[in-house]
C-alpha cells in the first residue's frame, strides 16, 4: 500500500496512534539505564516506575490482582509520588507489563538504592506489605518476593519486621 493510503486508513485512529507512541515513549523512557544527561524527569519516572514494578511483584506473588491489592497499590504510589490519577494509571499499567518480563529484582533496587533514603526503602517495603494483607490473605510467595526486595534494598531484618508489623496492624489483621 502507498504511504498516502496507509495515512488515509489510519488518520481517523492518529489520537489511539499517539496515545500508542506516548506510551512507548513512557516506556522507554523508564526502563532505559540512567545516563549522565537523563533529565531529572526522566530520573524520577524511572524511580516511579521501579517502585511500582516491586509492588506488583507482590501482586503478582498471589496469582491474581484482586481490586483490593489494586486499590492498595494505587494508594502507595499516590502517597510516595506526586502524579495525576492519569498517571498513575498508566504507571500501573506499565509496571504491571514490566514485570511480565521481568526476569529479576536487581534492576529495580539498583535504581531505587541510588535514588531512595533508608527511610524511603523501608517505607517501600511497608508498602508491599500492605499490598500483600490487603485481601486478607498472605501468601508465602509474598513473603518471599518481599524479603527478597527487602534485602536487595538493603532494609536491615529489624526494619523489615516493624515494617511488616505497621502493615500488619494498618490491616486490623
Amino acid at each position: 500500500m502507498a504511504r498516502s493510503t496507509l495515512s488515509r486508513i489510519f488518520h481517523p485512529f492518529s489520537f489511539g496512534r499517539h496515545m500508542f507512541q506516548t506510551l512507548k515513549e513512557l516506556f522507554d523512557s523508564f526502563t532505559a539505564p540512567f545516563s549522565p544527561e537523563a533529565s531529572p524527569a526522566e530520573r524520577a519516572h524511572s524511580v516511579q516506575l521501579a517502585a511500582a514494578v516491586l509492588l506488583v511483584e507482590v501482586v503478582r506473588a498471589d496469582a491474581a490482582m484482586d481490586a483490593a491489592e489494586r486499590d492498595a497499590m494505587v494508594r502507595a504510589l499516590r502517597e510516595r509520588f506526586t502524579l495525576t490519577d492519569d498517571e498513575i494509571e498508566r504507571l500501573v499499567e506499565l509496571a504491571v507489563d514490566t514485570a511480565k518480563t521481568a526476569y529479576d529484582y536487581q534492576r529495580f533496587t539498583g535504581n531505587l538504592n541510588d535514588h531512595f533514603t533508608q527511610p524511603q526503602k523501608i517505607e517501600l517495603v511497608e508498602a508491599m506489605w500492605q499490598v500483600a494483607y490487603a485481601d486478607a490473605r498472605l501468601d508465602e510467595n509474598e513473603m518471599h518476593a518481599i524479603s527478597k526486595v527487602a534485602g536487595l534494598l538493603h532494609v536491615t531484618h529489624g526494619e523489615y519486621i516493624a515494617a511488616k508489623m505497621r502493615a500488619k496492624e494498618a490491616a486490623s489483621l
